[in-house]
């Protein structure tokens, strides 16, 4: 046998290296994915880093949750709790095991739901139900309460010690209905119409306590988020804790962050009313105060300013004459001097009006010198229309045609004064001093 002593090329590695290389080479090769199963050995570092086997059936890996994305998980696992996470596959390299990045926690079978949960969101959304414009304000001074929960719901019991607390005043009407389980969300539903349909309060609480996704799941439907929204008064949802959001929640007119939050923000408190009513009761005195001490004042004005009535109309009185005589001096004084302009103008005119008595004298001889001139004219006139008149009675076709003559025309009107007009078997028109007639002519000569 015999040894080959050469070196060999390849590189030689480090373990630290080929740890870090296979590290690399896994979360190349597996991207984060969700993974499910059971938690076990479930362990909390000071640290607050999270350190668990995630397993199933047939197999299980190492897990471990970083104390930065522990902090946004909402809820803590305890042994044997089923879970998804989102995970990034990778190696221990001081240890060379592998293990698995978790970035995201939640329980198991929520990830359905979740997905549920957004569709139906965006369809909601998209329909206007959550659109700003559509909110309504909350009642200032609201009387009536009304409450949309179980009766067995600790929730209740918090919005009622609340409403106690902050307005005792305020009535409270309970429209009972399951809110988990089976059939609850139509329910729910049929509670938020009922309430509508009376009428009989100012602003409806829709509430109930904290709990996972699926205890809240039934204020996840649709048939609830469309009666909130189709509610005649303002609802406030105030469903589970601060983290938790439903369907309700966007549909309301107001979320409160808890079953108590929304009570606080249903009333306003008693003591706020009362100092609110004294305030006002301040100002209105105040108010009215000024206002006397205002009329009072004017009044004091107005007596100054006030005479005795027999002095007033004796005021009056003279006042009367002395426009009386103002009105008969100013009325004269135009009068008059209009008067004397106007003897002014006809003594002028007088003394300038020219003599027409030779003027008329001739104008009236022009005057029977035109109208003698003209009846001249005139005669002389007629006597030249006579004569023409005879002339043309002489030249007048009808005076001939009396004598026995006739005019003779074609069909088309044209008068025909020579045989060669003529043609046998037609006919031609006759006119006669006394009307005319219609002929054939058999032959032409």
């Amino acid at each position: 046998m015999t040894f080959d002593n050469r070196q060999d090329s390849a590189p030689v590695l480090t373990v630290s290296a080929l740890n870090q290389a296979v590290a690399r080479l896994l979360e190349r090769s597996f991207p984060l994915t969700w993974i499910s199963g059971e938690v076990s050995n479930f362990t909390r570092a000071a640290s607050g880093h999270w350190y668990f086997t995630l397993k199933d059936d047939g197999a299980q890996v190492r897990a471990v949750m970083f104390r930065g994305r522990a902090q946004y998980a909402n809820f803590v696992p305890r042994e044997g709790d089923k879970v998804e996470v989102r995970a990034l596959v990778t190696l221990y390299g001081p240890r060379g095991d592998y293990q698995i990045n978790v970035e995201a926690i939640r329980r198991a079978g929520v990830g359905s739901l979740f997905e549920a949960f957004q569709r139906l969101k965006e369809k909601l959304d998209a329909a206007g139900l959550f659109h700003p414009d559509r909110k309504r304000a909350l009642p200032m001074f609201a009387r009536t309460v009304g409450i949309v929960t179980s009766p067995q719901a600790a929730a209740l019991r918090d919005v009622l010690t609340a409403l106690q607390r902050r307005a005792p005043h305020v009535q409270v009407v309970l429209y009972p209905t399951p809110v988990q389980g089976q059939l609850a969300a139509e329910k729910i539903a049929a509670a938020i119409d009922t309430a509508s349909l009376r009428g009989e309060c100012d602003v409806l609480i829709v509430c109930r306590g904290g709990g996972s996704i699926e205890d809240l799941w039934s204020f996840n439907d649709e048939e609830v988020a469309y009666a909130v929204a189709n509610c005649r008064m303002p609802v406030i949802s105030g469903v589970g804790h601060e983290t938790d959001f439903t369907i309700c929640d966007f549909a309301a007119d107001l979320r409160a962050a808890t079953p108590t939050a929304a009570a606080e923000l249903a009333v306003t408190p008693r003591a706020d009313w009362i100092g609110s009513l004294k305030a006002d009761v301040i100002d209105i005195r105040r108010a009215m105060r000024r206002a006397l001490n205002d009329a009072e004042q004017t009044l004091d004005g107005y007596t100054r300013r006030l005479l005795n009535p027999s002095a007033q109309i004796d005021q009056q009185r003279h006042k009367l004459r002395a426009l009386a005589t103002n009105m008969t001096h100013a009325n004269r004084a135009p009068l008059t001097q209009a008067r004397h302009q106007l003897d002014r103008l006809s003594g002028r005119l007088g003394a300038r009006k020219p003599d027409v008595t030779a003027s008329r004298a001739v104008l009236a001889n022009l005057q029977h010198r035109a109208a003698t001139g003209i009846a001249r004219q005139l005669h002389q006139k007629r006597d030249a229309l006579a004569a023409l008149s005879s002339q043309l009675e002489l030249l007048n076709p009808q005076r001939t045609l009396e004598r026995g003559y006739a005019i003779v025309t074609n069909q088309e009107g044209a008068i025909v004064r020579a045989p060669s007009q003529l043609k046998p078997q037609t006919s031609v028109n006759l006119r006669l001093a006394e009307g005319a007639a219609q002929v054939g002519i058999d032959s032409v000569d």
